[in-house]
């Protein structure tokens, strides 16, 4: 087939970029720009599998650039993850765009677009919102000493931690041309954060808030409007796509980077909770800022506490039971009524606590509505009692007394994919790891690219241009207990010995939050290295510490098991705690196994082998990210040397040379650490 202007155009531009960047060409970034030209052209959806290193960034960004020279509508760029979607931003498009601009006939714009809460907000800076009972104070008088105020010389400013953040933030505020949390050196806690913005439920809307033409996140999505390319993250292209909610301007093309993760992000935007707890802050919300009466709020929130009292947790396969339904339907009468007498009169000036209150009331109505539709809309129900973890005590269960909370999602997110997002525009999908072995068959499957009138699709891999034999190690401690409930003291000790032989530059991947920051505190105060956790500042402000400080260290959770992108020394060991199989009690995969295994299927290497396999290479895929990369990959899993599928789990990873050898493991990451 001869090559189209279009593909000749964007080969050209993409040999000139590498040449300009000092790198070198690769024949599978050579395949994927003409595979994305090919679907831009043709209409048709493309799966490409891109293996590290390929450098499939540059293979998208390139065509799209080319494709907005004569498109009057913006492109997408869509990431899983922050950190990738920063890597983008930060990174790949400004080297780029520096390397292009000389033979492009006009500047390309390209803009960041994130949920609200990425962003500053100022009217909540300004004190437009109400303090909902948060017991954490006012919002800038956070830990400040009032009882030593009238000493002489005394501060009155803030003595905690937290107090010290936030006042920070707001002069940071004052600055700021963006709000954007990244963009905060050195970043805050998650705490802090929250102190000075807000989510989509409590904002006021750019229609009734008095500060939407100086807000942030409207600012950015205007930028976005008038943008050649917008990147943003899975969870708001799922909202612009599924929920007609206009925080995406009209996109003609799409690439879904990281799209092994597109079909559980989805699953998770579109996943809803209603309990007791809810029932009754929205209730006081409600007393607080309108004056509405709460009393069948109150008494629904008691009658749906006595229905769910006691009640096991676990799917429920046959959705609500009688008893069950009728207390929904109390609950949504009550919310019903309560948002008919609590709209707001005439042209009454914009009400933050009224805002958040409706807010509230709204999501329970429509939670209320989908459970009691969940059979006919094939929506998989169950009920959990969440626990809590607090540092140097580990989990702690919920006591069996407290009312449960209910959860629904769809049995399958596959026909909404297929109708919000494939309709009317050209999907681009890549990732390192797409393909089941050599077929795209189950990734397409769950996209809703399979089946009756599904759209027109390819796929391709272009594979990885890394000697991963010579390049990197695969040890396996097989010596290991099978993990059990949290990180066993034979697991700190064996990850205390590879960080110790390592010398630092160590990402330490954990399947679970608390896992990684139990095993945080307790490292500790056993190494002499430094320890970063997810969570002590925000995503990209970690990782750049950690790729500029040789010796530190990385503890996180599934957000670094991907598009984290750190070349060099920085990173020389990745350790992985535990097969990332799902929850055996997660519901929603015990029901899609079921349904797999009603059509004839193996619902276990269906399902959770196949979630286990693809998030095992992406966290494996860490470690070797250049062509001048070496390290090791340690998994503190005996399953995956043990069991009976561990050959399946390792047919997806990169190959390696693998060893079950301890010695073999410390005495190479002695050799790497050069001390």
């Amino acid at each position: 087939m001869p090559e189209s202007d279009f593909s000749h155009q964007a080969l050209e531009l993409l040999d000139r970029a590498v040449e300009a960047m000092g790198g070198q060409r690769r024949d599978g970034q050579h395949e994927m720009v003409k595979r994305v030209v090919d679907a831009i052209e043709s209409g048709d959806h493309l799966l490409v599998q891109a293996g590290t290193g390929t450098g499939k960034s540059l293979a998208y960004l390139v065509p799209l650039i080319v494709n907005a020279l004569t498109s009057d509508k913006p492109a997408v760029v869509a990431t899983a993850t922050l950190a990738l979607q920063a890597q983008i931003v930060g990174r790949d498009v400004p080297r780029l765009l520096a390397a292009l601009e000389p033979v492009l006939p006009r500047p390309i714009e390209v803009a960041l677009v994130k949920g609200r809460s990425n962003y500053v907000c100022k009217q909540k800076l300004g004190g437009g919102f109400p303090t909902e009972d948060t017991g954490e104070g006012a919002l800038f008088s956070l830990g400040e000493d009032t009882s030593v105020a009238h000493l002489p010389g005394a501060s009155t400013g803030p003595t905690s931690v937290l107090g010290k953040e936030v006042i920070r933030l707001r002069e940071w505020a004052q600055d700021t041309e963006t709000g954007d949390r990244d963009e905060l050196v050195p970043g805050v806690t998650d705490k802090a954060w929250r102190q000075v913005s807000v989510t989509s439920m409590e904002c006021l809307g750019a229609q009734k808030c008095p500060l939407a033409t100086e807000c942030f996140s409207e600012l950015a999505r205007a930028r976005g409007a008038e943008a050649d390319i917008v990147v943003t993250n899975h969870a708001m292209l799922a909202i612009s796509a599924f929920e007609g909610i206009a925080v995406l301007p009209e996109y003609d093309v799409v690439v879904v980077d990281e799209a092994h993760e597109l079909q559980d992000r989805v699953t998770g935007a579109v996943t809803g909770q209603l309990s007791v707890q809810m029932i009754q802050a929205a209730a006081s919300s409600t007393r607080k800022h309108t004056a509405v009466s709460v009393d069948a709020l109150h008494a629904s929130a008691t009658g749906l506490d006595m229905v769910l009292a006691g009640i096991p947790e676990g799917l429920l396969p046959s959705g609500l039971n009688e008893a069950q339904s009728q207390a929904v339907e109390q609950v949504r009468d009550a919310v019903r009524a309560a948002l008919s007498d609590s709209k707001p009169e005439g042209n009454a000036a914009a009400d933050g606590g009224r805002s958040i209150a409706r807010s509230r009331l709204n999501l329970i109505f429509d939670l209320c509505e989908r459970l009691l539709a969940a059979n006919d809309a094939r929506e998989v129900v169950w009920a959990s009692r969440p626990g809590t973890f607090a540092p140097g005590k580990g989990y702690q269960k919920a006591d069996e007394s407290e009312p449960a909370v209910l959860s629904i999602a769809p049995l399958s997110v596959a026909m909404k994919l297929r109708e919000g997002l494939f309709t009317d525009r050209t999907v681009v999908l890549t990732s390192a790891t797409l393909a089941i072995g050599d077929s795209f068959q189950a990734t397409a499957a769950g996209l809703g690219l399979l089946g009756p009138s599904a759209p027109n699709w390819t796929g391709a891999d272009v594979g990885s241009p890394f000697d991963y034999p010579k390049q990197g190690m695969l040890y396996v401690a097989a010596h290991l207990k099978k993990p059990g409930f949290g990180t066993s003291p034979e697991q700190l000790d064996e990850l205390a010995d590879l960080i110790m032989a390592a010398g630092g530059g160590t990402l330490a991947l954990f399947s679970s939050r608390r896992a990684a920051e139990d095993a945080a505190e307790k490292l500790r105060k056993r190494l002499k290295v430094k320890i970063l956790c997810q969570g002590d500042s925000s995503m990209s402000g970690l990782i750049k510490q950690f790729a500029d400080e040789t010796d530190t260290c990385l503890f996180g959770t599934m957000s670094l098991w991907q598009g984290v992108d750190v070349q060099g020394a920085s990173c020389r060991l990745v350790v992985i705690d535990r097969i990332p199989f799902p929850r055996p009690d997660d519901p929603l995969v015990t029901a899609r196994a079921r349904a797999v295994a009603q059509n004839g299927g193996d619902g276990f290497i269906a399902i959770s082998a196949t979630h286990a396999a693809v998030r095992l290479a992406q966290g494996v895929g860490r470690l070797i990210r250049s062509s001048g990369d070496r390290g090791v990959v340690a998994v503190l899993d005996s399953r995956l040397a043990n069991a009976s599928y561990g050959g399946f789990l390792r047919a997806a990873l990169p190959p390696f040379w693998a060893t079950k050898d301890r010695a073999v493991a410390l005495s190479a990451l002695t050799r790497l650490s050069g001390k």
